[in-house]
C-alpha cells in the first residue's frame, strides 16, 4: 500500500477522529452507510468535501472522461440528439475535472446545438477549482454557457441531466447472511480505537428475494430511491444518461459473489479495507441497476435505455471520431484510447449505460446497438 503523507495522514487522524466520536455518540456501533458517509462527505474532512486531488495521474483513479475525449464526445452527441427535441440545458452531478463539460461543450458547438446553460452540481471544493481552472480555458460563448450550483435547481427543466460514476459512491448498507436473515454490518471500535466490523444483534428478511449461501456478504443502497427521486424532481423533459460500473439484480448478487462489491481507491490500487486512509481514499460499491429502474419507475420515469458503456459508445459512432483524425499519429492515439473504453477486459462490459427518461420518445443513438432492459 503507498503510504501517505504527512499531510495525508494529519487529515487522515482528523476524520478517524471526527467518527470515533459518531461512534461513541451512537452507543458504540453505526450502520456502514453511516460511516462511509462521514469518510466521504462530512464537511470540511470527507474525501468528496476536502482537497484531495482525486482524479488523474496525481489521483485514485481515472474515470472514462479522464481518460479520453471519445467518451465525452459521444456522450455530448446524445445529448444533442435529446436537446433537439426537447431544448433547454444540461446539468451535470460531479463533473471531476471539467474535461467531460469541456468536450461535451465543443462537440455541442460543432454540431450547432449548445443547450441554454450547462450547470454543474459539484460538492468538491477541489475538483471545482479544478473545473473552473480548466473550463476557463473554452472561448467566450462556451464559459457564458456554464453555471455552478450549490443544490439541484427548485424548479423543473428540460434538457438532459449526467451523471459518471456518482451512483457508486452512493453509501450503502452492508449485510451479512445467516440462514434465512440478513445482519446489519456496521462498525465499531476496539479496545485500541480502531475500527472493526460488526454484526447487528437482530437480523432481518431482505426486501428482495435471494437464494443467498450463508455468511454471504452484500451491499444495499438504499440511497438510490431518494437520488433518483430528487433527479426526476429537476427534469421537466428530457433524458437522464448514467454511466457506471454494475450490474442487474440477477447478476449482482451472484452465490460467487460471497465478498460483496466494496471497494476502496487510493493512488490507483484498489483494496477492500475502509478502516484506512480515511478522508483520502474513494469507497465505493458496485450499482444494482435493478433498483436503479425501480427508483425510476416511482419517481414516474421511463427506463428508455440500458446497455454496455461499449455498446453505448459504438451507438454514437465513437469510431467516426478516430477515422476523421488528422493524421495517422492522431488515429492511432484514439484508437488507443477507444480499446481501453471498448474492450470487455477494461471499461466495455464493467460500465454500463443508463437512460431515464420523462416525456421523451425522440431517438437514444447511445442504445440502438443494444438492448440489456429485459436483465432488469
Amino acid at each position: 500500500m503507498t503510504p501517505l503523507s504527512s499531510e495525508e495522514e494529519q487529515h487522515s487522524r482528523a476524520v478517524a477522529q471526527a467518527i470515533r466520536g459518531r461512534i461513541e455518540e451512537a452507543g458504540g456501533w453505526i450502520p456502514f452507510d453511516a460511516f462511509m458517509e462521514l469518510a466521504l462527505y462530512a464537511p470540511g474532512l470527507g474525501y468528496y468535501s476536502a482537497g484531495a486531488v482525486k482524479l488523474g495521474a496525481s489521483g485514485d483513479f481515472v474515470s472514462a472522461p479522464e481518460l479520453s475525449g471519445l467518451f465525452s464526445a459521444c456522450v455530448a452527441r446524445q445529448c444533442a440528439e435529446v436537446l433537439a427535441r426537447t431544448g433547454g440545458s444540461i446539468l451535470e452531478l460531479g463533473a471531476g475535472t471539467g474535461r467531460m463539460a469541456a468536450s461535451i461543450l465543443e462537440t455541442l458547438a460543432s454540431l450547432d446545438a449548445l443547450p441554454q446553460h450547462y450547470f454543474i452540481l459539484e460538492i468538491s471544493a477541489d475538483l471545482r477549482a479544478r473545473q473552473e481552472t480548466k473550463l476557463e480555458q473554452l472561448s467566450g460563448q462556451l464559459r457564458k454557457k456554464i453555471i455552478w450550483l450549490e443544490s439541484l435547481p427548485n424548479m423543473p427543466t428540460p434538457g438532459v441531466i449526467l451523471a459518471n460514476e456518482v451512483l457508486d459512491a452512493l453509501p450503502c448498507e452492508r449485510f451479512v447472511i445467516h440462514g434465512s436473515q440478513a445482519h446489519a454490518l456496521g462498525v465499531s471500535l476496539a479496545a485500541d480505537g480502531s475500527f472493526v466490523w460488526r454484526e447487528a444483534d437482530e437480523g432481518q428478511e431482505l426486501e428482495f428475494r435471494a437464494a443467498l449461501p450463508d455468511n454471504y456478504t452484500l451491499e444495499i443502497c438504499t440511497r438510490i430511491a431518494p437520488w433518483i427521486a430528487g433527479l426526476g424532481a429537476c427534469l421537466e423533459r428530457g433524458v437522464i444518461l448514467l454511466f457506471d460500473y454494475g450490474l442487474p439484480r440477477a447478476h449482482y448478487y451472484h452465490p460467487q459473489r460471497s465478498a460483496g462489491t466494496l471497494r476502496c481507491h487510493f493512488k490507483h490500487r484498489a483494496h477492500d479495507d475502509p478502516f484506512i486512509n480515511l478522508g483520502v481514499q474513494d469507497i465505493t460499491a458496485w450499482v444494482d441497476f435493478t433498483r436503479v429502474a425501480e427508483a425510476a419507475d416511482a419517481a414516474g420515469l421511463h427506463v428508455c435505455g440500458f446497455a454496455t458503456q461499449a455498446a453505448f459508445l459504438l451507438g454514437t459512432d465513437i469510431e467516426s471520431f478516430i477515422t476523421e483524425a488528422p493524421d495517422a499519429i492522431a488515429r492511432a492515439r484514439l484508437a488507443s484510447e477507444a480499446r481501453q473504453l471498448l474492450m470487455p477486459g477494461e471499461m466495455g462490459e464493467i460500465f454500463k449505460a443508463m437512460a431515464l427518461s420523462r416525456d421523451y420518445d425522440g431517438v437514444m443513438s447511445g442504445f440502438s446497438v443494444q438492448d440489456l432492459r429485459h436483465l432488469l
